[in-house]
């Protein structure tokens, strides 16, 4: 992700009101360390020419962060981010992320791909994710440096539409498009393992050939036993070891 000052942000009205796509974005910075605890957000007039909005589209965005406490507006000063980590149901899921932003880590996130994939009845991919899936290929880029591969394939149940081939649009926020759709994940399955990556995952890590990743293969289950989520991620880990945190 790019600053607002360097680049436009295009938003599309079929995904909801305005300020509300402009304040999960801001969110989604803040909980990536794009905006670091105790920065200052851009201004009102950099966020407008960044996502081409009036300013009380701004303020409704800034003012929705406020009130769930990410940030608080000062005179003379500007909007401070006062919160960086996540209250949410699938604040368990998103964990490391967070542990990274709390270590002062900026993380940001690239798209590669999204599309809908056709599953062949008694397939493997029927029984696992239905008659189809999205898959969402995403790049995180740590510190400046690409750190993490990711491929997420999301079942036809978690998927909008009632039943029809309709895929996820808010990608920049995943898990928070499956809550807006009355999806909560509350079980996660990991298995762990160390490969040597292939070819096309080396290049986009920008790593040498035959490389070997710390690779985490992800089942995450809603509270029916329903499998949601599919996630295969390649770790760079000699950019960044993997975290792991235990609450007691």
């Amino acid at each position: 992700m790019l600053k607002g000052s360097e680049q436009r942000v295009s938003l599309k009205r079929k995904q909801g009101p305005l300020y509300q796509q402009i304040q999960k974005i801001l969110k989604d910075r803040i909980l990536h360390g794009v905006y670091p605890l105790g920065s200052i957000i851009p201004s009102e007039p950099q966020l407008e020419k960044e996502f081409g909005v009036s300013k009380m589209t701004v303020r409704g965005a800034v003012q929705e962060l406020s009130q769930e406490g990410y940030v608080q507006k000062k005179s003379g000063i500007g909007t401070i981010v006062m919160r960086n980590t996540s209250h949410q149901k699938l604040s368990k899921g998103k964990r490391f992320t967070e542990l990274l932003v709390e270590e002062g880590h900026k993380l940001e996130k690239k798209q590669l791909e999204s599309r809908l994939i056709a599953n062949e009845a008694g397939t493997e991919d029927y029984d696992r994710y239905g008659p189809y899936c999205q898959r969402i290929d995403r790049l995180y880029i740590l510190n400046g440096q690409p750190y993490i591969h990711l491929i997420h394939f999301l079942a036809a149940v978690a998927l909008p539409g009632g039943g029809t081939a309709e895929m996820v649009t808010n990608i920049q926020s995943l898990y928070d498009s499956l809550e807006e759709n009355d999806i909560a994940l509350e079980n996660f399955r990991d298995r762990f393992y160390v490969e040597t990556a292939p070819p096309e995952v080396c290049q986009l890590l920008e790593i040498p050939p035959g490389t070997h990743v710390l690779k985490r293969l992800r089942n995450s289950f809603d509270g029916e036993g329903r499998l949601i989520e599919h996630s295969i991620g390649c770790y760079n880990t000699e950019l960044h070891h993997y975290l792991v945190n235990y609450d007691t």
